[in-house]
């Protein structure tokens, strides 16, 4: 039973973060390597062939690479930590 509510808390998170990312992934004045970053990040969080964590792990490593980019507005990076954060609580 927990099992299954743990297992809905993380689709909910990773719908969240899809959201969010979807939002940068569309906005012009974001530099085009980035957006394809967020929307890279996307399709790892839609495989739903793996877990929720694997999921999670290889979205969070697509946008680790993208924030380090010095040409990040200041409101994006915002958005991409955020996403992080919620994607780093779920677990296995």
């Amino acid at each position: 039973m927990v099992r299954k509510k743990k297992l809905q808390e993380y689709e909910e998170r990773i719908k969240e973060a899809v959201g969010v990312l979807g939002l940068v992934s569309e906005d012009t004045t974001t530099p085009r390597n980035i957006r394809r970053a967020a929307k890279q990040s996307i399709d790892a969080l839609q495989m739903t062939r793996n877990t929720p964590a694997v999921r999670a792990s290889s979205a969070i490593s697509i946008l680790d690479d993208i924030l380090q980019d010095p040409n990040m507005p200041p409101y994006t990076r915002v958005k991409l930590w955020n996403v992080m954060s919620l994607l780093e609580a779920i677990k296995d």
